[in-house]
Parts: structure tokens; C-alpha cells; sequence
């Protein structure tokens, strides 16, 4: 068995950077298996469109609590072990899930999962660690792209699978897989025992201090959460839109966008060397404005399918554009606070989502995709404005 203690070199292979960044597309994956499937669920257990967009937004809320209150025991506890049972719990939430017979049995699955799959936040700074400081942004950056392939490639794996064998085989096929990850998590990452002085309460209160304290991290923080918000608004409804009158495209097509969105988003992956070279104020300017205009093509997207394209490529490389800039950024004025950085910006952030969720159901609901699209320009206003402050005031 190996440890931590080895040279980088002998622990970092290229199989195990691969492992590593499967195990954190699949873990956050987990939190967007819904999305293109709402429509079919809400059928299934009769809930109107605001009551399944509620699915989403637990995922979104039981992440966003466990990127508070677990990710930080990354720094107490021997990492492989909290990995590997972190992994079988988010699998147990997958099963539940699969064998749902109540909306309620539902999302207490969705929940479990979504609390355990927090695993890819205590997966990527254990990269950061092992690797030597030479090739630590690049290795970082192959385990975060794993993780948005995962965010992004789950919605076309559930709508593929669901139109072969139902909405429940997507979660038996997850949970099968988390579980399989977990076996060869536990057989091949190094033992990395932590040696803080610091306990549970002590760890928790350093988050609050570094956000307080910290306008840097606050001003970034906010941005995260609004950006994920915009995120949030448009692929929690848009399985609304291309299922309904409009389109009625199938589960399996519906998926199929989420390849549009990767290609969106993984565009985005120089956003940190801009930030890198000193362009971070300008990388996020650019980012607020093109994400408030993506919304014009997104609104006709209801009557065009490449304008809808249009607007998600756009809408998705401004969102990873600003969060990798986030994120850069953030690392940089604080090196040695790395772990609770990552506990209170990436709260934020899913907190975003899920209350983006919320709103997007509530919108599509009330008004339409007319409403979802309203809200969106709404919150990018407002993320303008929190930026254009901080911005002044020299805080961001």
C-alpha cells in the first residue's frame, strides 16, 4: 500500500490522475441526473413543475451543506478513508433514489447523495497536495476538468440511459459505478494522514474569519454564487422547454444538450492563465457582460434551436470563464488557506444553484420561459453591480 510519504513522482502516475479525475466527474455527476428527466418524474409522482424543480434544488442545498460542514474534515482525518466512505454513502443515496416510491423517499435520497458527493471537493485538494509544485496548476486542472465533464456529460448519460430502460436505471447504473469507484479508490490511493492542531469548532470558525476578513474572498464568493445561479436557471427549466409543445424532443435528445454545454464550458479552461498573467479584472468584465447578453439568445431559444445553442455555448463558457478566474484568484492572495478557501467559496457557489433552481421552477411555473429568461438577466444585473463595487473599492 502506498503513502503520502513517497516522492509525488511515484504517487501521481498518469493512471491515477486519470482514476482521480473519473472518481470526481462521477461523484459530482450524481447532483445533475435529474435535470433532463424532471418532466418524466414529475409524471411519474405527479408533482407540478415547481414541485420537481425541488429535486434539483436539494441536490443543490445538500451539496452546498456538505461543502460546509465535511470538506473541512479534510483536515483532520486520513483522506483515502474519508474518500472511500464518502463515495459508498453517496452510492447509498443513488440506490435510494433508484428505488424511490414517494416524492419524499425521493429526496431523502437526493439529499444523502448530494451531501456525500462533496467527495470531489476533498478529491481535488489531495491532487493539489501530492503533486509536485512544478506541475500543481496542470494536475489540478485535469481533475477539474474531470469534474465538469461530470457536471456537464451527466445530463447526456441520463438521458441516454433513461430512454433505454427508464429514469430509474440512471441511478442503478450511478450507484453500481460509485461503488465499484470506491473498491479501487481504496486500493489505490496513497494513505495521507493529517497532522492539525486544530479541531472540528476551531476549523469551522477559520471559515467564517476568512470570509468576514477576507474582502477578496466575499467579493469572489458572491460573484460564484450568482454565476452558478444563472447556471442553475436555465438547465433546471430547459427540460421543460424541449419536452413541451415547443420542441417535444425525448429524454434521449434532451441529454444530448449537455455535450453543448461541455463544449461551452471547456472553452473556458484559459480563462486561469489570463488570470495568471495579471487579466483577472478583465477576464471577469468580459465574463458578466457576455453572460447578460447570452440571455438574448437563449430567450428566442424558444423558437429556435440555434439560438438556444447559441445562448448555452456563450452562457456556459462565461460561467467556467468567471469561475476559474474566481478561483485563481482566491488561491493566489491566500496559498496556505487553500482547504477552507475552497469550504467557503464553493458553499457560496452551490448555494447559488440551488437557489437559482428554485427560482428558475417558480419562473417557468408562473411565467413561461419568458420568466426563467427574465430572472436570468435579473441576476446577471446584479452580479454586475456586486462586481462594479468591488471592483472600485479595489476588494475583488
Amino acid at each position: 500500500m502506498t503513502t503520502a510519504s513517497q516522492h509525488p513522482l511515484s504517487i501521481l502516475t498518469p493512471g491515477l490522475i486519470l482514476l482521480m479525475s473519473i472518481a470526481t466527474g462521477l461523484a459530482v455527476a450524481s447532483n445533475y441526473y435529474a435535470q433532463p428527466l424532471l418532466e418524466t418524474i414529475a409524471r411519474e409522482f405527479h408533482l407540478s413543475v415547481n414541485q420537481a424543480g425541488f429535486i434539483v434544488t436539494t441536490a443543490q442545498l445538500g451539496y452546498a451543506f456538505g461543502l460546509f460542514f465535511l470538506v473541512p474534515l479534510g483536515d483532520m482525518f486520513e483522506r483515502r478513508s474519508m474518500i472511500v466512505v464518502m463515495t459508498l454513502l453517496s452510492a447509498a443515496g443513488l440506490l435510494i433514489i433508484a428505488n424511490a416510491s414517494s416524492i419524499t423517499m425521493m429526496l431523502i435520497g437526493t439529499a444523502l447523495t448530494g451531501l456525500f458527493s462533496v467527495v470531489a471537493q476533498v478529491l481535488v485538494p489531495l491532487a493539489a497536495t501530492l503533486a509536485e509544485p512544478a506541475r500543481r496548476g496542470k494536475i489540478v486542472g485535469m481533475i477539474m476538468s474531470g469534474l465538469l465533464l461530470g457536471i456537464l456529460l451527466a445530463r447526456t448519460v441520463a438521458g441516454l440511459l433513461a430512454t433505454l430502460g427508464g429514469w430509474r436505471t440512471v441511478y442503478w447504473v450511478a450507484s453500481l459505478l460509485m461503488t465499484i469507484m470506491a473498491v479501487v479508490l481504496w486500493r489505490t490511493l496513497p494513505r495521507h494522514p493529517q497532522h492539525t492542531q486544530l479541531n472540528y469548532l476551531q476549523l469551522m470558525k477559520s471559515i467564517f474569519t476568512l470570509f468576514f476578513f477576507t474582502p477578496v474572498l466575499r467579493t469572489r464568493a458572491l460573484l460564484g454564487m450568482f454565476i452558478f445561479a444563472n447556471f442553475s436557471i436555465i438547465w433546471t427549466s430547459m427540460a421543460f422547454l424541449l419536452a413541451g409543445p415547443n420542441y417535444g424532443y425525448s429524454e434521449g435528445v434532451i441529454g444530448l444538450f449537455g455535450l453543448v454545454g461541455a463544449a461551452g464550458a471547456l472553452a473556458a479552461t484559459r480563462a486561469g492563465q489570463l488570470a495568471d498573467r495579471g487579466k483577472a479584472a478583465l477576464t471577469t468584465t468580459c465574463g458578466l457582460v457576455l453572460l447578460l447578453l447570452s440571455w438574448l439568445a437563449i430567450a428566442y431559444g424558444q423558437h429556435s434551436v440555434i439560438s438556444l445553442i447559441i445562448g448555452i455555448i456563450l452562457l456556459d463558457l462565461c460561467v467556467q470563464g468567471v469561475h476559474i478566474t474566481n478561483q485563481t484568484v482566491i488561491y493566489k492572495s491566500m496559498p496556505e488557506a487553500r482547504n477552507r478557501l475552497t469550504s467557503g467559496y464553493m458553499t457560496a457557489y452551490f448555494i447559488g444553484g440551488a437557489v437559482g433552481s428554485l427560482v428558475s421552477a417558480f419562473a417557468f411555473q408562473r411565467a413561461g420561459w419568458n420568466g426563467v429568461c427574465t430572472a436570468g438577466v435579473i441576476f446577471c444585473v446584479i452580479n454586475l453591480l456586486i462586481w462594479l463595487l468591488g471592483h472600485k473599492h479595489k476588494i475583488a
